[in-house]
């Protein structure tokens, strides 16, 4: 069986990365999303194990400790991680796995997982990004602010991405993400029991 591909997803905050994973596994079967841990609280309407894995402090700096974490950071003053063993035992199972995960936690993962294919969301400019975030409506003011200062270095980070999309409209951006995932599907090294499957019948 081939090993399942590891796809990262970054975006600054409010770029719209989460809306675009979960449409693109609407339209792909075989793609599981890796569920984070997090120290932050709670948002309306995010459910545990299916949003994050909602730890203390503690429980995460443990993790961390016994190196349980593919990769891990801290953002705006909370922490988030990825279960190492989680993502490793889908992938030995043959099936993709994708992150959605900031640009600290991108770099740990290609240090890591040097084959794993990286993109990177970009929002069509600072004033939509802007807007975004205040419409939202889940963060306080001073909090949008800091993550717009945060959001410039964030994208300047773009030459360790293997692709980027512009998220400008959503069904055009979902389309690119999904182009990107099947491309991926269709190396010759993901195919290769089946090509030579094929060149079995041949005489």
């Amino acid at each position: 069986m081939n090993r399942g591909a590891l796809f990262v997803v970054s975006a600054p905050s409010g770029a719209g990365k989460t809306t675009l994973i979960r449409r693109a596994m609407e339209r792909l079967t075989g793609l599981h999303f890796s569920v984070s841990h997090t120290t932050r609280p709670h948002r309306d309407g995010e459910r545990e194990a299916e949003d994050y894995f909602f730890i203390s402090i503690e429980a995460f700096q443990t993790m961390i400790r016994e190196d349980r974490f593919l990769e891990w950071a801290r953002v705006h003053d909370n922490f988030y991680g990825t279960s190492r063993a989680g993502v490793e035992e889908r992938l030995q199972r043959g099936e993709d796995v994708i992150l959605d995960i900031d640009v600290q936690g991108a770099s740990q993962v290609k240090d890591r997982v040097p084959e794993s294919v990286h993109v990177l969301v970009f929002p069509p400019s600072y004033g939509v990004l802007r807007n975004r975030l205040i419409s939202r409506g889940s963060d306080q003011a001073e909090t949008v602010e800091r993550r717009l200062l945060n959001a410039k270095a964030e994208l300047n980070r773009f030459p360790m991405y293997d692709y980027v999309i512009i998220n400008e409209e959503i069904g055009a951006a979902v389309n690119d993400l999904v182009s990107i995932l099947q491309a991926r599907r269709l190396m010759v090294s993901r195919l290769e029991d089946q090509i030579q499957g094929i060149l079995s019948t041949f005489p």
